[in-house]
């Protein structure tokens, strides 16, 4: 069930959907702030406990093509609730707004196609280093990435090696090499310094079963720590409640077992 364009949602996204997920935040706090990254400065919405004590732990989340609208907002949202601070830096913000296209080939041919892999991990770093100034453990950090954010989430697991995990939604495992995405997942397999756990769709047409064979192939090859799990009814994007592509129960167990990686891999202070 679709309804009206709702307000902060991206509008290349839309139709916007009824199942639209918002989280309370009386519990949390948040706010927008800008990062210093590469000579410029990154926005960046946050989210964490109210009442929480002492360093946190970091998750980084990636955004879909969509950039971070209120969908990416409320996700944060719901990592503070379970303790952690939450972090959705703007990547796009040199090449452009992704609320000025309405419509997602427009978007991305003339934004998303221009954002170099690079230019991303290098900021994805420099968010690292304030969230371990801003009252975050440095020594627990974690990433989260949809669609978009989900091949990036993959890379930054084999870019970082103090990156303790990484949990990727429908992010693509393999595809043309471009000089802004010169490599791909499936490339950087052996790579990987943190665990990955991957979250897939069955009936995500965007990216094929084959890939994500391959992909495990290829982890398997590396002797890597991670895992692929495919919903059978899935699609792309279902974790996005405020689409039609929203999967309620894949997107709640993924959800879960995203909190379950991250409570073995980045929740826990080292000894």
């Amino acid at each position: 069930m679709t309804t009206d364009n709702q307000p902060g949602f991206a509008p290349a996204a839309s139709p916007h959907a009824s199942t639209i997920v918002r989280t309370p935040a009386e519990a949390i706090v948040t706010g927008e702030t800008t990062i210093p990254t590469q000579g410029e400065n990154m926005p960046a919405y946050h989210a964490r406990p109210k009442d929480a004590k002492g360093a946190l732990p970091v998750i980084i989340v990636v955004q879909e093509i969509f950039g971070v609208h209120e969908h990416i907002r409320d996700l944060c949202r719901r990592l503070a609730l379970e303790g952690y601070f939450a972090i959705a830096p703007e990547l796009y913000f040199r090449q452009g707004d992704p609320n000025a296209y309405d419509d997602i080939g427009t978007l991305l041919k003339e934004l998303v196609s221009k954002v170099p892999d690079a230019q991303v991990l290098a900021d994805l770093d420099h968010v690292a280093n304030w969230a371990a100034r801003n009252d975050g453990d440095a020594h627990r950090l974690g990433i989260t990435g949809f669609c978009w954010g989900g091949r990036i989430a993959w890379l930054y697991a084999a870019h970082n090696p103090q990156l303790k995990a990484a949990v990727a939604w429908y992010g693509k495992v393999m595809g043309d090499q471009t000089l802004t995405s010169p490599t791909h997942p499936v490339d950087v397999a052996s790579q990987l310094s943190a665990p990955v756990l991957g979250l897939y769709g069955a009936q995500d047409n965007s990216i094929p079963q084959e890939s994500l064979e391959k992909m495990r192939q290829a982890l398997r090859d590396a002797s890597a720590t991670a895992e692929i799990i495919v919903y059978p009814d899935a699609g792309h994007a279902f974790n996005a409640d405020y689409r039609p592509s929203y999967h309620e129960a894949s997107a709640k167990d993924g959800w879960q077992k995203m909190l379950a990686w991250f409570a073995r891999y980045v929740n826990k202070k080292a000894d």
